[in-house]
């Protein structure tokens, strides 16, 4: 009898029919799969499963807690729907690669060992870049190779530190590990905040998201970083550095993103906006913080992935992907304009969606620990939120100066997709207790008071006048934001010079110098030996073997076949014998 089902294999296995399948039975497949992965989640119970030992170590595949089924619910449910949005995507490689995303991140959820978490951490890598490969232009090109390295480079920080850590303490077990500044403590903390995309370590993210296939990037909104959130929780939790980290993380991100004019550029920054709260949750480490951190996770992953996938309908229907170019969209597509602002509202953390339920308990915890500065950085965050996010992109590509677009709907699947998770959105927000009881740890927590509605009515209703009177001052234009991919873009522009121009001629020295100083000697030499194999050795043997056979040849006579010839023979041979003795002697 099968005890548990692993919903991250039925993901990874599903994958190697689909290029197999072809129109509606494909469409039907990609979604079955998804299906059976949240009933598997539904229906496993707490405890260790699929382990067995490696080389002399505990190898497990399934360790379920409530930790890991939050999070193994929301990816399963946002697996659903980013396929039922991806269904008109007929690449079947585009497929394959976001069922081996999702199902190595429900990898990386369950592993109760740095090993298997190792394996399924850098297979997530492998097929997330795919999806920016896949649209092959050379900014796709050329982003998804940087997206690639900085992920192999914070992979081989990941595996030093499991390599350290083991050499510590002996075990692979993946849990919480002593704070003690140990170097296998920050090398695992490296390969964890890159994959967070921490400042300085996220230029990757704002490069390459927006280049990414338009389902591609709603996939990579929804994984990566918060696969690292889920391991920051599970290692990391009170690690003072990340409250620091995390709140510079989330007002760093909104102020770029007020800069920006193109869409998923000025989204994918908000990531880093939204991820930086629940990095400040998990190292202020109380049951408040980090329950805020898992249940703000929860819920980005589907007010995010909704506005993804408003703005990829946008560019899917029109091709545009700046703010500058479009306008009045909310005449032909009123659908996609109401959708995508209920996710807007959510990210601001209006009262009644869901972002309020979870970004609330952050900001609380802060303020029960007295971090004023903490507090602060989350609060003028939430400012820059609501800003750039549910006023900006809203009024620049849905209402604002009509651009003369006269865009229709995108395609009945997207709609769809879109609707399931805006009605996710409302639904938590109205219910927070749906969420809450999923929660890994024991608290209390009440959303909806006085203090907590008015204090983010009024922030929101006054970042709402301010930006109608900076209205001109916020106009996007056409212009780059330099940020710290300057140095990223730049440091992989030195890396392929290095490696063709002084390795190049470092390795070009070598060889020849290896053809003159050594080979050249080596090959006289190995030409004498061959001549002296040749004529002496070979030379020998061979005249040895054709006198041999002269000999024979001229002796043939002897064997007549008649006995009279052979007595004859014997007798001569022994009067030889005698006569030679007889003249020895």
């Amino acid at each position: 009898m099968i005890d548990w089902i692993h919903p991250g294999l039925i993901l990874i296995f599903g994958a190697i029919l689909i290029p197999f399948l072809k129109g509606r039975v494909r469409q039907v497949y990609l979604v079955l799969i998804p299906s059976l992965a949240i009933l598997a989640v539904m229906f496993m119970s707490h405890g260790t499963y699929l382990a067995f030992t490696l080389i002399g170590r505990d190898v497990i595949l399934g360790k379920v807690d409530k930790l890991s089924v939050v999070f193994a619910y929301i990816f399963t449910i946002v697996a659903l729907i980013n396929m039922i949005y991806a269904l008109h995507v007929e690449k079947p490689g585009e497929h394959v690669a976001a069922f081996l995303y999702m199902g190595s991140s429900l990898g990386v959820v369950f592993a109760g060992d740095y090993f298997s978490l190792f394996i399924f951490w850098e297979i997530m890598a492998f097929a997330s870049v795919y999806l920016v490969f896949i649209q092959r232009n050379p900014q796709a090109v050329d982003a998804g190779f940087r997206y690639l390295m900085v992920h192999i480079a914070g992979g081989l920080f990941l595996l030093g530190g499991i390599i350290l850590h083991y050499m510590d303490t002996g075990s692979i077990l993946f849990g919480p590990i002593e704070q003690n500044g140990s170097l296998a403590f920050y090398l695992l903390l490296i390969g964890f905040i890159l994959n967070a995309a921490v400042p300085p370590l996220h230029a990757w993210l704002p490069d390459a998201y927006p280049e990414a296939t338009i389902t591609g990037t709603v996939f990579m909104a929804a994984f990566t970083t918060k696969v690292a959130v889920y391991a920051l929780v599970r290692v990391f939790p009170g690690a003072e550095i990340l409250t620091w980290l995390g709140a510079i993380m989330a007002f760093y991100g909104v102020f770029y993103a007020t800069l920006q004019n193109n869409m998923r550029r000025l989204l994918s920054y908000h990531i880093l906006s939204q991820v930086g709260y629940m990095v400040a949750g998990v190292g202020m480490g109380t049951a408040l913080a980090l329950n805020g951190s898992v249940a703000h996770a929860f819920t980005n992953i589907i007010y995010k992935g909704l506005l993804f996938m408003g703005t990829g309908a946008v560019i899917y229907v029109t091709g545009k992907h700046k703010l500058s170019e479009l306008g009045g969209l909310h005449k032909t597509m009123p659908i996609t304009t109401i959708l995508y602002l209920i996710g807007g509202f959510s990210i601001s953390a209006f009262p009644l969606f869901a972002g309020f339920v979870s970004k609330s308990m952050i900001i609380a915890a802060a303020n029960h620990d007295h971090r004023a500065i903490i507090t602060l950085l989350l609060t003028l965050a939430s400012v820059g939120t609501f800003l750039s996010t549910t006023l900006k992109i809203p009024y620049y590509a849905f209402f604002g100066k009509d651009s003369g677009i006269r865009a229709k709907e995108p395609p009945l699947n997207m709609l769809i997709g879109m609707a399931i998770a805006a009605f996710l959105c409302i639904a938590i927000g109205i219910f927070p207790g749906l969420l809450y009881d999923l929660l890994p740890y024991s608290m209390h927590f009440e959303p909806y008071t006085p203090d907590h509605i008015t204090g983010s009515l009024g922030i929101l209703m006054f970042t709402a006048l301010g930006f109608f009177l900076l209205l001109k001052k916020l106009k996007p234009e056409l212009a780059i934001t330099i940020d710290t991919d300057w140095f990223y873009r730049k440091g992989a522009k030195v890396f392929m010079w290095v490696a063709n121009k002084p390795i190049a001629a470092y390795e070009n020295f070598v060889s020849n110098l290896s053809n003159t100083a050594i080979l050249r000697p080596l090959y006289s030499v190995a030409d004498i030996s061959n001549k002296i194999d040749k004529y002496i050795v070979d030379g020998a043997v061979n005249g040895i073997a054709s006198l041999v056979m002269f000999i024979g040849g001229k002796v043939r006579w002897v064997q007549t076949g008649l006995l009279p010839h052979y007595a004859v023979g014997i007798v001569l041979g022994i009067l030889a014998i005698i006569t030679a003795y007889t003249i020895i002697r």
